[in-house]
């Protein structure tokens, strides 16, 4: 089933096809890995809403991306129980091992490495959220180790057909 069906058979469940805007945006940018502003627009067409709505939902939610990210979107909560917990220093770590500071991508597009303000799981902290997965009660050696499993894991991606490949989480 293509996009413009999925967002169909979504906008059907709600009674204003308005309250469909957020699982439009998560069906767009799976199809699409991103959404630039034409895949935002074509929401909005497919929906016969406002394009502003479109936009301002998609600009609110940090679940949203409207710039390209990398295959493994690395996101640290950086409240305060997991600051209180490291993630300042876990988030040093990260970038001087990805080579890339806050908001970058590796050049090889595998890692983007961004914080975020709270992941609503204070008794993993530090925790991550990497693409649908959180990973917490995370130090130094469990970050490397989560890295190394990701980037073994996209390695494996390499081998078979992107299209068929199942999400890091399944």
């Amino acid at each position: 089933m293509g996009m413009r069906e999925q967002i169909e058979t979504a906008a059907a469940r709600y009674p204003d096809r308005r309250s469909a805007i957020m699982p439009a945006l998560l069906i767009a940018q799976k199809a699409h890995g991103h959404l630039p502003g034409p895949v935002l627009e074509e929401v909005a067409d497919i929906l016969g809403v406002e394009r502003i709505w479109v936009y301002e939902l998609a600009t609110f939610y940090t679940l949203f991306h409207t710039e390209p990210v990398g295959r493994f979107h690395l996101q640290l909560c950086d409240n305060i129980a997991c600051m209180l917990c490291g993630a300042e220093r876990l988030l040093a770590h990260m970038e001087t091992v990805l080579g890339i500071g806050k908001g970058g991508t590796t050049p090889d597009g595998l890692f983007t490495l961004s914080t975020v303000e709270c992941l609503g799981a204070c008794e993993m902290a530090p925790v991550m959220q990497v693409g649908d997965d959180y990973h917490g009660n995370l130090d130094a050696a469990r970050l490397d180790a989560l890295l190394g499993s990701l980037r073994a894991h996209a390695g494996r991606l390499a081998t078979v057909d992107p299209a068929s490949a199942p999400s890091p989480g399944e």
